[in-house]
């Protein structure tokens, strides 16, 4: 009885360190099997207390009473899968008559409480079929991205979601986006997050980096084209707008519109094309959208005009050619000119990590969610990471990125050098990559000169 007592204290003392320095590996070993065991065995009086319960059909209320039985009970959402995930449980329910999957989505508090875990949230699989994801801990708090993720052409995972799922990157499902974050806030690494995943595909990267390049240029071996300047800036988006208008000339002569080739093969984008054909797609990654807006002198002002106009055409027509937008800020408002507005509008896929402002917020989701403008301004500052991702869909989800140094996102860069495109158009935009030769001097003078 003694050695009993002796391995039961270890195994407690044991689940309880776990819990408390590796939460995902308590999940792992102790938690999956008691959060299984909970929730089979609380269901049915939770969903009554919930309100998720319909009352039994008539010809069952009238069949007990010819037969003199006991009044069936509620009956709640039937349970047709149960699964276990490395961060909790995935339940999908099969709604009663009547049900409703906003029923589910309102109650997903009272569930969380009731079933004792971490988080709950739910999504319509379809028609009478809705998928309740639970998690066990909180994922965001020590991002860990899981080793295996889900490959495809130009989808690359960036961040985990607070329901413990994989939060993906697709450029063909969303051309454009716009990421915006104050400083200190986590943008700058979810940034490194997207260029390290799109470091080993066959895509060709363009920067501009008007901070002088001190984000982008330390990744250059990778990247195609970089302009650190608005003026540079100007100039590799009039030539970004021309390679637009070559590509779609190119899949004007190879539509083959005859009557003999079917639907299916007939061309309208770039992946329409024969992969000999195809040309090489083009992510463009703009670190501040601002210092392209902002302007003093009448030249500036022209200037400006130029670059937002070419934003404004390449979001609106480059999905079919294979260029792809990432816009960055601090700031995005409505007072950084005409044409803003119509940029945002071209831009799906909306990231907000922490805002210093509601107006930011607002430019962000007020659009598209605008439940998630409050959320959006509510990011703790010491949650560094933390953003709230939506598209047009008008669905958002928490996430964050896992922390990405500097050296790592270089290591990478340098290691896919070789899947460099050679991109013609963009030659005189491309960055060199030389060893520098003179330091900065120091701030503080030397013994000898002081």
């Amino acid at each position: 009885m003694t050695a009993f007592t002796v391995a039961l204290v270890l195994v407690v003392a044991a689940a309880g360190l776990l819990r408390w320095r590796r939460p995902a590996w308590y999940w792992l070993v102790f938690g999956v099997a008691l959060a299984a065991l909970r929730v089979l065995v609380r269901y049915r009086s939770v969903m009554d207390a919930c309100g998720l319960t319909v009352p039994p059909a008539r010809w069952r209320l009238s069949l007990a009473r010819a037969t003199n039985r006991p009044i069936p009970e509620p009956r709640p959402p039937r349970i047709r899968r149960l699964r276990p995930t490395r961060t909790g449980l995935v339940l999908r329910l099969k709604l009663r008559p009547g049900q409703d999957v906003f029923d589910i989505s309102a109650a997903s508090d009272r569930l969380r409480h009731s079933f004792s875990m971490f988080g709950v949230t739910s999504r319509e699989v379809r028609s009478g079929v809705v998928e309740v994801r639970m998690t066990g801990y909180d994922v965001l708090k020590r991002v860990q991205m899981p080793a295996e993720t889900e490959t495809r052409a130009m989808r690359v995972p960036v961040a985990l979601r607070e329901d413990g799922s994989v939060h993906y990157r697709d450029y063909r499902a969303i051309p454009h986006a716009l990421t915006l974050g104050a400083t200190e806030s986590g943008k700058s690494v979810y940034q490194r997050n997207l260029v390290a995943g799109l470091a080993p595909l066959d895509v060709a990267l363009v920067g501009i980096d008007c901070k002088q390049g001190v984000e982008l240029f330390p990744l250059a071996r990778r990247f195609s084209a970089l302009a650190d300047s608005p003026d540079t800036a100007a100039e590799l988006l009039d030539a970004l707008v021309a390679r637009m208008a070559d590509v779609y000339r190119l899949i004007r002569t190879q539509q083959r519109i005859t009557v003999d080739v079917p639907d299916a093969e007939i061309a309208a984008d770039i992946w329409d094309l024969p992969d000999e054909l195809r040309p090489t797609p083009v992510v463009v990654l703009v670190d501040e959208v601002a210092e392209l807006a902002l302007y003093a002198t009448k030249e500036e002002e022209r200037r400006r005009d130029r670059i937002i106009t070419a934003l404004v055409r390449l979001a609106q027509l480059g999905r079919a050619a294979g260029i792809y937008l990432e816009i960055c800020g601090q700031r995005f408002g409505s007072e950084l000119g005409k044409g803003i507005t119509m940029l945002r509008a071209q831009l799906t896929g909306r990231t907000a990590h922490r805002l210093n402002d509601e107006t930011s917020a607002n430019m962000a989701f007020g659009d598209i969610a605008p439940d998630a403008v409050l959320a959006a301004i509510q990011i703790p500052a010491e949650l560094r990471g933390l953003a709230i991702a939506g598209d047009a869909s008008g669905g958002w989800h928490r996430i964050r990125a896992p922390h990405t140094s500097l050296r790592q996102a270089v290591n990478l860069c340098n290691r896919y050098a070789d899947r460099n495109p050679d991109l013609p158009e963009l030659a005189p935009f491309r960055p060199t990559t030389g060893t520098a030769t003179e330091l900065v001097p120091s701030a503080k003078a030397s013994p000898a000169t002081a």
